[in-house]
Formats: structure tokens, sequence, C-alpha cells
């Protein structure tokens, strides 16, 4: 089946998390993964806190926090590359399948758009970065709700600016709680688990399970 949009998330699935950290890992030291991966597992825990608390934050600020964060837990990193390491998150590498992917839906007839929890300008940066912009239609930024996903109101962004029915959107993320949180809301949803994570929200099945992109289109 064909669908009228075709939606991603940003961070994990369009673009790599963990590309700022690898630009300098000869500098970080041997903890760099470890960097990585508490950088982003605080900047996620953050964006869904600051949420409940309707404490809003935008992304960038909460993803300065984390590295901070992320810089006390493992020690043995460089904390004098921090600066390099934010500048790095601007242009962060997209991955390799996704300018063929979202050319194949274009040529398609497809609508294409981001829907993230990144602010405006680091989503600008990222698109730019990748050369993604001739391949967008829309970059909706949950900024313009000052609260983050999986709240409900963040994915209806996509169906109120385009007044489409929820179940016209296929919904891509690398996230599994941002696909459960997609599939409560009614779009058709694609896990991109890209780690063979194991499944969790039982409930909130994904209508389908790829390792990358790549099927996508095909």
């Amino acid at each position: 089946m064909s669908y009228a949009a075709y939606v991603f998330d940003a961070y994990g699935t369009l673009f790599d998390v963990h590309a700022a950290v690898r630009r300098h890992a000869g500098g970080i030291g041997p903890d760099g993964q470890k960097l990585s991966e508490i950088w982003r597992a605080k900047q996620l825990e953050y964006s869904w806190v600051r949420s409940l608390m309707g404490a809003y934050k935008d992304f960038w600020q909460l993803t300065e926090q984390a590295l901070d964060f992320a810089f006390e837990k493992v020690p043995s990193a460089d904390r004098g590359l921090r600066e390099k390491l934010l500048e790095a998150y601007w242009h962060l590498d997209c991955y390799p399948e996704v300018p063929a992917m979202l050319k194949s839906l274009k040529a398609a007839g497809a609508r294409t758009a981001i829907l993230s929890n990144g602010s405006p300008s680091m989503l600008e940066a990222a698109v730019k970065s990748s050369a993604l912009d001739d391949l967008l239609d829309d970059v909706f930024s949950v900024d313009d709700l000052r609260t983050f996903k999986t709240t409900p109101s963040v994915y209806e962004l996509v169906t109120t600016n385009w007044r489409l029915y929820p179940e016209k959107v296929s919904f891509q993320s690398s996230n599994r709680w941002d696909i459960a949180g997609a599939a409560k809301f009614g779009f058709r949803t694609v896990w991109i688990n890209r780690t063979g994570q194991p499944d969790e929200y039982r409930d909130y099945a994904p209508s389908l399970i790829l390792p990358s992109l790549e099927g996508l289109a095909g």
C-alpha cells in the first residue's frame, strides 16, 4: 500500500546521532562510545521529564546539558572537546541510504517531511549539511508547541498542517517509544531497528520493522 505522506523522525532515523563523537574519537579517548551513548540517553530523558513537568527548554539546550552530564559520567573523556562536539552535532551525517530513499518516494509522488524534537535551527543545519533540502516538503519541529514527543499534539502537527487523516501518513522512526506514540495517534508506523533492539510497547506495535530505510521505497 502506498501512502500520501512519509514523515520521518530526524535523530537516529535520518541522521546518525553518534557521528559527532565518532568524528572526534581519536581525541576523546577509549570511552568515546560510552560518552556518546550517555549523551543520547540523557538528551532523550530530559525531553520526557520536561514534557511531564511542563517546563520546556529547546532541544539544543537539552543537548548541551546532556553532554555536560556525559562528561561527568565519563571522566576519561577530554572535556576540552566539548565545543567541537557540540559544533559537530549541527552537522551530523545522514545514513547512506537516506538520499536515494527520499528521491524514490518523491518520484512516486509522495510528500515527505521531518517531525522532530529538534529545534528549527538544529534541523535546518542538519538538512542543509546533508543536502536534503530539495527532498523534503516540510520540517516540523516540536518547538512550535513547546513540548516533546510522545505528546499527541506533536503528531497532530502533520495532520493539521497537511490536512490529512492519520491513516494516510506513514511515520518512520528508529526510536521504539516514538513509534508507540505515533501508532497510538493513528499513523501507519515503520520502526527502523538499526541495532537489533528487542521489541517493547507491544500494545502499540509497528506496522513494519526494517533494519534500515533502504527497503521503505522498494
